[in-house]
């Protein structure tokens, strides 16, 4: 019918229908559509290759006769010129989705922003582990919007990296390893979405009260003198010189492994007595003094070509250029731990094949860390002060944390050189299969 806008008000939809159509002789396309509850909309529709397609023009009630037929004739129109205005719709409505999802928050923005905003006053190490861990877990995640992360992905994802993790290690000989990473990167997850959300950044936090052991593994493995022995005589012949030296400094001074391996000329004295470790290449951000035994100023002299004045001016060059001590290639920073940890066990075995009258004994697994624990032990059994052990190692907790550490300032430099010296003479000793020359470290009461 041509219509009017009384007879749209009269329409109805015949009984026990649920809606009815009624085209306009007046506008090719135009029609109105009633439904059996009494509402009336507009809407034009027109048919393109062979398909019907019907484009909503809004309620009778808020867009009149004359303006719904002008819309049904643009309309009209532009299905004259080969257009498909639906389809036209569909594409702008996708276009306008994926801007908005660009524009949200990632998850790959917010640990970006995590990383540059918040991390920037924590050590580098630590921040770039925490990033990695999250990319490596969640990397099927990084593009969707952070806060459509839910508990369900998260669990699903950590749980993924346990399985991924006991894979790699294969006979599971260290099997709480996965779970210890899954723990630390459950950590890194929720401390992220928890600055984010004291920013408004998203509404909740997925990694919350997740069922995920939060103790990390401990480990206790001590090396005996001669495991110690065995590490020392093999690095002197590792596949990598740096590496080798670093291996022989980490049993001497008991530092962190990130630590030797960062280890600068610019840190060393003239005289090669003591490393000067700034606060921001220590795990707590104490600064840390350690005296260098007469065993480590032999391995650093090692590095110096000439006489002794040709070596000071070598030294003199290499700290003005804040040289590293021990580079990898092209004298960046040592790097390739797990390669050359592989080829020093195999050293290790090869060299207990030429000495064992029988079938060499199994390598008992160890990691480089193992060496900073073996140290702290050595040191009590030398009967070093538990304070001093913990000096050298730069431990701020046990007895130098909470109220004791406020008022005990003491620098226990004079102890801390005294037992290095001791502990430098005992490896050497048993390296050399002798007595050393003392075993007992007399240390005078701090005033």
């Amino acid at each position: 019918m041509k219509l009017t806008e009384r007879k749209i008000e009269t329409l109805a939809v015949e009984t026990g229908g649920k809606d009815r159509l009624v085209f306009d002789d007046a506008q090719r396309g135009l029609a109105v559509r009633v439904t059996a509850s009494g509402g009336r909309t507009f809407l034009c529709q027109y048919t393109l290759h062979g398909h019907k397609w019907r484009v909503p023009l809004g309620s009778c009630a808020a867009l009149s006769l004359a303006k719904a037929r002008e819309a049904a004739a643009a309309l009209m129109g532009d299905v004259a010129k080969g257009k498909n205005p639906v389809a036209e719709r569909k594409e702008a409505a996708a276009a306008e989705r994926a801007r908005r999802a660009r524009n949200r928050l990632t998850l790959r923005v917010l640990i970006d922003d995590w990383s540059r905003l918040h991390l920037a006053g924590r050590r580098p190490s630590y921040a770039a582990e925490a990033v990695r861990a999250l990319h490596y877990a969640f990397a099927n995640h990084m593009d969707d919007a952070a806060d459509d992360l839910d508990r369900t992905s998260v669990v699903r994802a950590l749980d993924a990296l346990t399985r991924r993790r006991a894979r790699k290690d294969g006979n599971g000989r260290d099997g709480v390893k996965g779970v210890s990473m899954t723990g630390r990167t459950a950590a890194y997850g929720r401390a992220a979405f928890a600055w984010a959300m004291r920013r408004g950044a998203v509404r909740v936090n997925p990694f919350a009260s997740l069922p995920i052991a939060k103790i990390i593994a401990k480990r206790e493995r001590v090396l005996s003198d001669a495991e110690l022995a065995e590490i020392w005589h093999a690095a002197g012949e590792a596949v990598h010189p740096s590496y080798g030296k670093i291996i022989r400094l980490l049993i001497l001074t008991g530092q962190r492994r990130g630590e030797v391996a960062g280890m600068r000329w610019d840190e060393i004295s003239d005289d090669l007595s003591t490393w000067s470790l700034p606060g921001e290449r220590t795990k707590n951000g104490a600064p840390q003094v350690v005296p260098m035994s007469a065993c480590v100023q032999d391995i650093l002299k090692g590095l110096l070509a000439g006489d002794q004045r040709a070596a000071k001016r070598e030294i003199e060059r290499l700290r003005a250029e804040r040289a590293p001590v021990l580079p990898g290639v092209r004298g960046t920073p040592f790097a390739g731990w797990s390669k050359c940890k592989t080829a020093l066990d195999k050293a290790i075995m090869e060299s207990r094949k030429d000495t064992a009258a029988a079938r060499p004994t199994p390598l008992i697994p160890w990691n480089v860390h193992d060496l900073r624990r073996t140290v702290a032990t050595g040191l009590q059994r030398l009967g070093v002060r538990l304070e001093v052990t913990e000096a050298v190692l730069n431990h701020i907790s046990g007895s130098r944390g909470g109220i004791a550490g406020v008022y005990q300032r003491h620098d226990w430099a004079t102890e801390k050189r005294a037992a290095l010296d001791s502990w430098g003479d005992h490896v050497l000793a048993a390296a050399e299969r002798r007595s050393p020359a003392k075993n007992v470290v007399e240390l005078a009461r701090a005033r």
